[in-house]
């Protein structure tokens, strides 16, 4: 369950919400079954509350959303792609602390 602040997305609407955003979008890629991903999830959360207003925060279910997991190249979860203008920007992959998903944000904030 996502928090307050965290929608989510799949192949048919991820073009209009996260390419099209003139927000930047941070987009976690995950999958319901993923330990770690269940690990970072509270993370996402608390990032998403702190950004409020200056990046959108979104959750891509990988089997929900197969196609948009393969157009940029998440082969495994958790994926997290900051996205700015529609472009991919920054990137981590694997479970990280807070701190490194906020610098990967900060990386594509100011990209």
């Amino acid at each position: 369950m996502a928090g307050k602040n965290v929608s989510s997305v799949n192949d048919l609407n991820f073009e209009a919400e996260v390419l099209k955003s003139e927000t930047p979008v941070l987009v976690d890629f995950t999958a319901t079954w993923c330990g770690p991903c269940k690990q970072i999830a509270p993370l996402i959360d608390q990032l998403a509350d702190e950004y409020v207003g200056q990046v959108k925060v979104v959750k891509l279910d990988i089997d929900e959303a197969p196609n948009t997991a393969v157009k940029f190249g998440v082969r495994g979860v958790p994926t997290i792609i900051v996205f700015k203008g529609g472009e991919a920007v920054a990137r981590q992959m694997g479970a990280a602390p807070k701190t490194v998903i906020a610098q990967v944000l900060q990386r594509g904030l100011s990209a």
